[in-house]
């Protein structure tokens, strides 16, 4: 780790001890992060929080259920790929119990409540995440959101919460709260930082019976661009404050796309099936054995909730598959002419003594616009818009069929006003040069393909450029301007989002950098260059034409 990644740990840590709320279960000691044995990826050295009903090995698991005193043996799928790319856990985080809420005060460790507001609730089940995030602590914290927990916390903190399709980022490691719908999710405070941390979090994993790969490409109606934004036909019932925002995000929802008006009663439906059916024993299913004894490690409210299933029979749950598929039939026709859906996270934003005087009606009300985003199998992304006008931020979540995560993160950051570094322009799409383990085949195609990337054509340098060896953990060619043949030296091109650009940055180690690229063609375009300094003529490589030639030549790096 570098010193400067090094300072950033010890400052995250420090920080996670100082917070003033309950945020976390678990602060991690400089001599436990010293011992994970810490990868030199993409994301290396960036701290990150960890919500507690994910493993971390060597720590207990608690759910916020403090009797949960067994350390873990092994670390969530997730956690480990975190850290295999560099990233650096700090702290467990504090949660409703078992997964089980959306407000942030279901736990025997104490409520959270709002950065923005000491009286106003921090959104669950996530909360210490999110307040971990929205605090400054970390830049990066991971959720779950079964319900919405991923995303009724980012909207009550001011962040980016982004949901992936279920089973894209696996389960393994993470105790269930209903294992066909919970998906791990990231808090983060740009939605580049939330595409960097997917790509390294993405991928299948044969342990988790719901693990899903992401398809190369969309399926068949994701635009890979996104135009046409679907908003609700009908006025939503929202408290003052939050009508007021909303009016105001969908005056700027027009700035970004074509807006279309979209009949989502039969969305609402499904969401008030997920705990008003018999789907809610799923939940009794995956944990209830740990709510049988009761005792004052428990939240009286998720007992009460989740044993309450017991009255449902085995017809009752068929009934509402049923149903749940005949909702679906009636909600999904929705995106044959709208790219994504856009919603408030919540219909308002309650305070700490409202969820106590009603702690379910609150609760269940916060679920109005997000419960049903796993049951319908969409993937959702939460961003910031605006603020109310009492100062509390405001919220809105975008919403589209599984397995278009890129082009929706895409729309996200359009949204956001995250903008392309090279022209300042609004984020597009752009083509990137590649000439070693980003080609296709090669080790770090994957990056590119994850991120949203097509292969636009195989093509060579302009004349001149020289390829070299760049030593290294994974040794890679270097390309450099200069003497080299008239001929130049194969690569491929990449249509890739723009936002793609930056989430590959931190995975770019000196001398390599990205910069402008001449074709043989005499375009010029962003591609995967080297620094002067690589010109070492003891490891220029050109003579092989291309990498995979070099590789094939006899040299077995990967």
């Amino acid at each position: 780790m570098t010193a400067v990644a090094a300072g950033a740990v010890a400052d995250a840590l420090r920080a996670a001890r100082e917070l003033a709320q309950p945020a976390f279960t678990t602060v991690f000691d400089e001599e436990f992060v010293a011992r994970l044995g810490l990868g030199d990826g993409p994301l290396a050295g960036l701290p990150f929080a960890v919500k507690d009903n994910l493993d971390v090995a060597g720590v207990p698991t608690t759910a916020a259920c403090p009797t949960r005193t067994r350390p873990a043996a092994a670390h969530a799928t997730a956690v480990a790929r975190l850290l295999a790319a560099g990233a650096v856990p700090v702290a467990k985080t504090n949660m409703d119990q078992f997964a089980t809420g959306l407000v942030g005060t279901r736990t025997p460790y104490g409520a959270c409540h709002s950065v923005f507001s000491a009286a106003h609730v921090s959104g669950g089940s996530s909360s210490g995440s999110a307040v971990a995030v929205a605090a400054g602590v970390v830049p990066l914290a991971l959720g779950t959101d079964t319900a919405g927990s991923g995303r009724v916390p980012a909207a009550f903190n001011g962040l980016v919460g982004f949901k992936p399709s279920r089973g894209v980022v696996p389960n393994t490691g993470l105790l269930p709260a209903s294992p066909a719908l919970d998906c791990i999710t990231t808090f983060t405070r740009t939605v580049a930082e939330a595409a960097a941390a997917f790509t390294v979090l993405a991928g299948p994993d044969p342990s988790d019976p719901y693990s899903r790969a992401l398809p190369v490409s969309p399926p068949p109606g994701v635009a890979q661009r996104m135009r046409v934004i679907g908003v609700p036909s009908t006025p939503l019932e929202l408290d003052p404050p939050h009508a007021e925002a909303w009016a105001a995000a969908l005056r700027h929802a027009g700035t970004v796309a074509r807006l279309v008006p979209v009949d989502v009663e039969p969305f609402l439906a499904a969401a008030r099936l997920l705990y008003g059916s018999a789907l809610l024993a799923e939940r009794l299913a995956a944990f209830g054995a740990e709510l049988e004894v009761d005792g004052p490690h428990l939240d009286r409210t998720v007992r009460s909730v989740v044993l309450g299933a017991r009255r449902f029979s085995a017809a009752d749950a068929y009934a509402g598959l049923t149903e749940l598929q005949r909702l679906r039939a009636r909600a999904m026709p929705a995106f044959v002419g709208v790219d994504a859906l856009l919603l408030p996270v919540t219909p308002g934003h309650p305070t700490l003594a409202e969820v106590a005087a009603e702690p379910v009606a609150a609760n269940a009300r916060l679920g109005t616009f997000t419960n049903m985003v796993n049951l319908l199998d969409l993937c959702a992304v939460a961003v910031p818009a605006g603020a109310r006008p009492d100062g509390l931020p405001f919220g809105v979540q975008l919403l589209a069929p599984a397995f278009a995560d890129h082009p929706l993160l895409e729309l996200a950051g359009r949204w956001c006003g995250e903008r392309d570094a090279q022209t300042g322009g609004p984020a597009e799409r752009t083509l990137l040069a590649v000439a070693g383990a980003h080609l296709t085949g090669q080790p770090r195609n994957r990056d590119l393909v994850e991120l949203g990337g097509r292969l636009h054509c195989r093509a060579r340098t302009g004349p001149g450029y020289r390829m070299y060896l760049v030593p290294g953990p994974f040794p890679r060619p270097g390309l450099v301007s200069g003497d080299g043949p008239a001929d130049g030296v194969e690569l491929e091109v990449w249509d890739v989002p723009a936002f793609a650009v930056d989430a590959l940055r931190p995975s770019i180690a000196a001398p390599l950098t990205l910069g402008p690229l001449e074709l043989d063609d005499g375009r010029t375009v962003l591609g995967f260059v080297a620094e002067p300094q690589a010109a070492d003529p003891t490891q220029d490589i050109t003579g092989w034409g291309s990498w995979r030639a070099y590789l094939d030549g006899g040299c077995n790096l990967f």
